[in-house]
């Protein structure tokens, strides 16, 4: 098992993580990211949220597909030193250009992001990270942070 349960539980309670990417030169990239997770894979929305120019021309994508080595980082801070904690997932990114075949990914991302069930999720790109190593440190208890939305 690639990523181990407490790592898993605590990767799920974070609603955000940092996607690093480099460029084909090796010069960094980190964006904040939300994302779901299935077995040992990571599924990163281009949502609908304002961008500056056509979304398929983000850094983060042009880095995915000059260099597939990616690592994305999800971590608590807490004023109280002693709940830190982090899981860092490294892998193998790829750009899926038009979501419509993710149908699984986007009802994880939709179930996960109330936000995400009015946007056109499957029109629009999508990385998809393949795991190959998890990483920890700090406190990695569920102290939940990800809202649940009542229906």
């Amino acid at each position: 098992m690639i990523i181990p349960t407490e790592e898993r539980s605590f990767i799920k309670d974070r609603p955000v993580g940092r996607l690093g990417t480099a460029d084909g030169a090796g010069f960094p990239h980190v964006v904040p990211v939300c994302f779901a997770i299935a077995g040992n894979t990571v599924f990163i929305p281009i949502d609908e949220k304002p961008k500056r120019g056509d979304p398929r021309d983000l850094k983060r994508l042009r880095n995915v597909m000059e260099n597939e080595r990616v690592c994305l980082m999800i971590d608590r801070y807490a004023d109280d030193w002693s709940d830190l904690g982090w899981v860092m997932l490294r892998g193998r990114a790829r750009v899926e250009p038009v979501a419509a075949e993710l149908h699984m990914a986007i009802e994880l991302l939709r179930a996960r992001y109330p936000q995400y069930r009015g946007m056109a999720l499957a029109q629009r790109p999508m990385i998809i990270i393949d795991v190959e190593l998890c990483t920890s440190w700090g406190d990695l208890s569920v102290q939940s942070s990800m809202s649940v939305p009542a229906d």
